[in-house]
């Protein structure tokens, strides 16, 4: 339950910070917008991470460095949702990058990378794939 929760609270943060992140990229420009959205990030997750203290640096080293790639991800992700959103608007934007980010995942869980177990794909996954993909169209017309 714990993990559905927060998963809904990620979803409304990744929205908001969309809209936000497209209303100061119309005032200042789409990288300065990413920039600040970086920074605003890195401080609250310092200040968190003061509080809680819920690891250790110690396994640092045995990071791959592939996986240390991923908060520059981050800057490529701002500004596509960005422009998607100034382009097509939120709700197809949204629609649109939960596929993407479904579809990926189907193909990281098929095929084990990043070290995830395997898992089979059935017919309900694909089916449930193919009505969000069918939602999206209903929601562009």
């Amino acid at each position: 339950m714990r993990g559905i929760i927060f998963a809904l609270l990620g979803g409304a943060c990744i929205t908001l910070q969309g809209v936000s992140n497209a209303r100061i990229s119309k005032d200042i420009g789409t990288w300065q917008a990413a920039t600040i959205t970086q920074l605003t990030g890195f401080i609250m997750a310092l200040v968190i991470l003061m509080f809680v203290r819920d690891g250790s640096w110690k396994g640092f080293k045995k990071v791959k460095p592939l996986y240390l790639t991923g908060g520059a991800l981050a800057a490529l992700i701002i500004f596509g949702e960005v422009t998607a959103i100034q382009k097509i608007g939120v709700t197809f934007t949204i629609a649109t990058l939960l596929i993407a980010q479904l579809f990926l995942t189907f193909l990281i869980d098929i095929n084990g990378w990043f070290g995830v177990v395997k898992k089979k794909m059935r017919i309900p996954q694909f089916i449930g794939i193919g009505m969000m993909i069918v939602g999206v169209i209903v929601l562009k017309l």
